[in-house]
Order: C-alpha cells, then structure tokens, then sequence
C-alpha cells in the first residue's frame, strides 16, 4: 500500500508543479516502488526537425520526474521533500513523434536518498527502449518538534 494515496500524488504531479502542467505529464499508474508517467507529443517537443525526433532535455525531463515520483512513493507525509542528487540518461535511439513513456523502479530507498532504475519508450512498441536513466534523489523528511521532557524541580 502507498504512504500517501495515488489521487494525491496524482495531484501532485499533474497539477500541483507547474512545469509539469505546462508540459502535459500525466499519472499513468503508481505503486510502492514504481511509477509510471506519459506525456503527449507536441510539435513543440520536437528536437531535431531533419531526422525527425524528440528533444533530448525532454526525454531527460520526463526521466527525471518520473523517477522522483517513484521515489515519493516511499515517503510518508506530504511534507517530505524529493529532490534530484543525480541523473544520468543513455540515449539509446532517437524518439519518436509520438506519445512518451516512463517507468520508474526505486532499487533502494533509505531515510535520506533513493536511487530509482528508468526506462522511456513508446506505447507502439513498449519493447524498444529508447532511453534508460538512473536517478538518485535526496529525501528530505519534515523535522519533528523536539519533545520537551518535564524537568526535575531542582532543590
């Protein structure tokens, strides 16, 4: 079961981060451990216009959030943080002018970082991988008060 439910993290990806917005990502499925996020194709996106394909900082961008939601899904509150430590893409083939896929698999999740495996490709063939990426994300819990113990009265 996810520590905080799918329909926030929803929200959270969808709407609530406006670069998100303005780029069209979508929640496709999520789990402890694991998400997956889509993005329709614009021909804004379009990176090199001869051979055809998509931007490369795209593709990169799509990575990155996805591995940071992945890695949400471990965190307990929405207060905790998520934030990008490391991110590393190999291109593999060049995108296709169509839809865009993430998955996003966390292969450890301590207190303070994440480390998540990602894999990008198209819904017409969900087999040819065009890029792979591992990202490693800080996690930044909320600080808890500081419980006061009753002093002893001194004498």
């Amino acid at each position: 079961m996810l520590h905080l439910q799918e329909e926030t993290l929803r929200e959270l990806t969808e709407r609530f981060i406006p670069f998100n917005r303005f780029l069209g990502i979508t929640l496709g499925s999520i789990r402890k451990g694991f998400a997956r996020l889509e993005l329709p194709f614009r021909d804004e996106f379009v990176g090199d216009p001869m051979r055809p394909a998509l931007h490369g900082g795209l593709i990169s961008t799509l990575a990155d959030t996805t591995g940071g939601v992945a890695v949400w899904t471990h965190t307990d509150d929405l207060e905790s943080r998520v934030a990008t430590i490391d991110l590393r893409i190999d291109y593999l083939r060049p995108g296709r002018l169509e839809r865009l896929i993430a998955e996003g698999t966390v292969v450890r999740a301590g207190n303070r970082v994440g480390v998540v495996d990602i894999r990008l490709f198209h819904p017409s063939n969900e087999g040819e991988t065009i890029a792979t990426g591992k990202g490693v994300f800080n996690i930044v819990k909320p600080k808890k008060p500081a419980s006061h113990a009753p002093s002893s009265p001194t004498r």
